[in-house]
């Protein structure tokens, strides 16, 4: 998911589940930070390296591919990006190394989605804006594994986007990948930009969802596709269906981290928070743009009738290297909740007898 879902959309399901503006602000704030939180950024901060919720595409091209970098990589984004649904999924054929990565492919309602949600039980707003970040990447990178890996992260030329058709039928329209990260992308054609093919399995350009550009990233689209760990069969990817599940968990999940629900339990929505927005959400998920930023905006002020401020991943920065009690302070209650989310995942990985994130 992009900016557009996890800045303005988390702060309308976080107004949505009862928080006032301006701790709505902090959890949409903190759920897009996810996507900044970078070692590079974090040397400008002054916090600790081993908070890093993500890597920049110059980190990522420096990185290490050995098993050290690997585990290193498998870590942050299985961690906040690509949370694994099954740890110990029932798989008879390949090589144990096939098999853990098969394992860490990302879904919805997986345990480790539960243990993510109750982490950030009374650890503050930037915690919960970790753990929605977390849980709304469920939903839209499902399929997809964030460890590099060609066999399961691939895509090639049978990927088609579905469309509307007369006969009640989808009509198919092949997806053209670009890949040239500078060019523009083209939805009606459809052209979207794609990472470049690498046949090493561990390649960088083989992590998480890159072979599809950023198509699991855009709300409205419905697509069809050959992975090679799906025994080659075709998988359909509902996305217009898939962020209203989302958007309606993540309400679900912010009412029981403000207290109004007991227990958080999987495959649960709060549709009836949802009922009588419906069709606005819904509008905005199946309408054809890549960044559904301003019409996310424009329904959460006028939900909560204020201002949403621009995203700055700055803004904290000053608190930070000022205050003389830093673990109470923004962003060190963002990296405290960074790090345990991290250690707690990847302990969850190496319990399952996968070695693929290392120790925690």
């Amino acid at each position: 998911m992009q900016g557009d879902f996890h800045y303005y959309a988390t702060y309308c399901a976080a107004v949505l589940a009862g928080f006032d503006h301006k701790h709505s602000v902090e959890i949409c704030h903190a759920a897009q930070l996810v996507d900044h939180c970078s070692r590079t950024w974090l040397i400008k901060v002054g916090g600790p390296a081993q908070a890093a919720t993500t890597q920049l595409q110059t980190e990522l091209l420096q990185a290490r591919t050995d098993p050290i970098g690997l585990c290193d990589i498998t870590r942050i984004w299985s961690s906040f990006h690509f949370l694994p649904r099954d740890l110990y999924a029932d798989i008879k054929i390949g090589s144990k190394n096939y098999k853990d990565k098969y394992r860490l492919i990302c879904g919805p309602n997986g345990d480790l989605l539960v243990d993510t949600v109750k982490l950030a039980k009374d650890k503050g707003t930037p915690a919960i804006g970790i753990a929605m970040h977390v849980l709304a990447d469920t939903w839209a990178h499902t399929y997809f594994a964030g460890t590099p890996s060609l066999v399961i992260n691939n895509t090639n030329w049978y990927f088609y986007e579905l469309f509307p058709g007369d006969d009640g039928e989808p009509e198919r329209r092949q997806v053209t990948f670009s890949h040239n990260p500078s060019a523009s992308e083209d939805v009606d054609k459809p052209v979207y930009v794609g990472s470049v093919y690498q046949s090493d399995e561990n390649s960088i350009m083989n992590l998480g969802h890159g072979r599809a550009g950023h198509l699991p990233d855009y709300s409205y689209i419905r697509y069809v596709y050959l992975p090679a760990w799906g025994g080659y069969k075709e998988i359909i990817k509902d996305n217009p269906h898939d962020y209203e599940c989302a958007f309606a968990q993540m309400v679900y999940a912010m009412s029981y981290l403000r207290g109004e629900v007991d227990v958080f339990k999987k495959d649960t929505y709060a549709m009836e928070k949802l009922k009588p927005h419906i069709e606005k959400i819904r509008s905005i998920i199946t309408k054809r743009q890549v960044d559904a930023s301003d019409d996310w905006k424009a329904f959460g002020e006028s939900l909560s009738r204020e201002r949403i401020p621009d995203f700055d991943k700055d803004e904290h920065i000053g608190e930070y290297i000022s205050s003389n009690n830093k673990s109470r302070t923004f962003l060190g209650l963002f990296f405290e909740a960074a790090l345990a989310q991290k250690k707690m995942v990847a302990s969850r990985i190496m319990e399952s007898g996968n070695r693929l994130a290392g120790l925690s």
